[in-house]
């Protein structure tokens, strides 16, 4: 079992930055992939960013790349995902996950939507 708890949305005007956290919990990381994903109102969930534990790969979604940067803090057991440059299109409940590693990223986020291990959320809002 690996527990994911967010922090670090809210309410902000476009153009500024926020940074969420994600604390990880309850097994060793290792062997997984952990990363972002995001979900507006009546819209489906959509991946934003991962990474391997282990720091040798990351991975974006077109949208957001160039203004967001994942990271992590091996002594925390902690990711953070940077957001600079907000859009009102950003504006979602923002969740971590975490699933095993895989060869692709592609395949890694279809096995982490279909049984990963996923945090509460948390909500970012970017007004225009």
């Amino acid at each position: 079992q690996v527990q994911l708890v967010e922090s670090g949305g809210g309410l902000v005007q476009a153009g500024s930055s926020l940074r969420l956290s994600c604390a990880a919990s309850g097994r060793t990381l290792r062997s997984y992939m952990l990363g972002w994903f995001r979900q507006a109102p009546g819209k489906e969930r959509e991946f934003v960013s991962g990474l391997r534990w282990s720091g040798d790969s990351t991975y974006y979604a077109d949208s957001v790349k160039g203004r967001f940067n994942i990271s992590r803090d091996t002594a925390k057991n902690t990711v953070y995902l940077q957001m600079n440059s907000l859009k009102p299109e950003d504006t979602a409940v923002y969740y971590c996950a975490a699933d095993v590693m895989t060869v692709g990223w592609s395949t890694w986020v279809r096995s982490t939507i279909r049984k990963g291990y996923w945090g509460q959320g948390t909500q970012v809002t970017v007004s225009s």
